[in-house]
């Protein structure tokens, strides 16, 4: 028999359940953001938009806490404390002035809503043939591609976006469904979203005698 002094020495095999190596780091859980609800800025980052006050009042009823630590009186004399009187001056009344405009803007558009008027025309081709036309929907906020295309989905037959005799854009629909769009508004089907029923006019266009 061999002796045991010349036998290698072996290592022993390890454990089933061993770890081949160190465990796996702790899974992070995400970061979470907080977004103001008037610019959809970080509250940090409000005084970079346009509506600063409003952003202002927003945080300091919802968030209380952010509000004192970025734009309380202790907050904003210390982020300005270096900048001389004409420079503090200088940015406020920036500001003011973008804020002005922000809100003269938006005044601006809702004006512009209110006084709009979706008008959708039946349009006799011939005695048989109508088309659908809708003029006035991109004033409230729908893209008219997309609204073409849901008009083509909904009633299974040609839509596009067009440009009418004074090169306005409208959606011309092959058939006479001017009534289902009035129904689709008033649902306010897919993308026909925030259009006022009373806004919406329907009007019949009949085919000229001697016409093509």
């Amino acid at each position: 028999m061999p002796s045991k002094k010349n036998q290698a020495p072996t290592t022993p095999a390890p454990a089933a359940d061993e770890p081949d190596g160190p465990p796996p780091p702790e899974p992070v859980p995400p970061v979470q953001v907080l977004y103001c609800a008037v610019c959809s800025y970080p509250p940090e980052y409000c005084e970079f938009g346009s509506s600063l006050t409003k952003c202002k009042e927003w945080i300091k009823e919802t968030h209380p806490d952010l509000y004192e630590k970025y734009y309380s009186e202790d907050a904003l004399t210390s982020k300005v404390g270096t900048l001389s009187l004409e420079a503090q001056a200088k940015l406020e009344k920036e500001a003011a002035k973008k804020e002005a405009k922000a809100e003269a803007k938006a005044d601006a558009a809702l004006k512009k809503k209110l006084a709009s008027q979706v008008t959708i025309k039946r349009i006799e081709r011939n005695k048989r043939k109508h088309v659908t036309s809708i003029h006035g929907l991109e004033a409230f906020g729908v893209d008219l591609k997309k609204a073409a295309k849901q008009f083509s989905s909904k009633f299974a037959t040609g839509a596009s976006v067009t440009k009418d005799v004074q090169g306005r854009d409208e959606i011309v629909v092959q058939g006479d469904v001017s009534y289902e769009i009035v129904e689709m508004i008033e649902a306010e089907a897919g993308v026909l979203k925030g259009i006022p029923p009373d806004k919406v006019d329907v009007v019949e266009e009949k085919k000229k005698k001697g016409g093509d």
